[in-house]
């Protein structure tokens, strides 16, 4: 399975889900933890090592300009530069084949015949939450 980018990841919850992210984003804070909000935050974790990858790749480029010169200092910039690069290189392709395989495990059910789909459809992994039991008889 490929590694995914988040803007990947962000279209297939929108197709999931039948709403733009940004949406689902607003829908999911009113909502009690499930399925969505985990999915967003993955999506969230899986961009955000996307960014540090494109910030330390960058630093670690202008540290290492050959129009640079390295000593000592610069060395352990470069090396701490490198770490966390990796480092976030490892959470990417973590977040990616994490996010990959949940999306890959849920679909969206077709409406009903004769019936127009619901505002937010809701994958078949993901059931309501069922109703608190209440007791049939008092408690002692």
């Amino acid at each position: 399975m490929p590694d995914l980018t988040s803007t990947e990841i962000a279209g297939r919850i929108e197709d999931l889900y039948g709403a733009p992210l940004t949406d689902l984003e607003a829908h999911a804070q009113d909502r009690p933890p499930g399925m969505l909000a985990a999915l967003l935050g993955m999506h969230h974790e899986l961009a955000l090592a996307e960014r540090t990858i494109t910030f330390h790749r960058d630093r670690l480029r202008r540290l290492v300009h050959p129009d640079r010169q390295l000593g000592g200092h610069e060395v352990s910039h470069v090396l701490d530069c490198a770490r966390r690069l990796t480092e976030a290189v490892a959470v990417h392709d973590v977040q990616a084949r994490t996010v990959a395989a949940v999306l890959q495990s849920l679909h969206r059910e077709p409406a009903p015949q004769g019936q127009a789909p619901a505002h937010t459809p809701v994958p078949a992994a993901s059931p309501a939450v069922p109703a608190p039991a209440t007791p049939s008889a008092p408690s002692r």
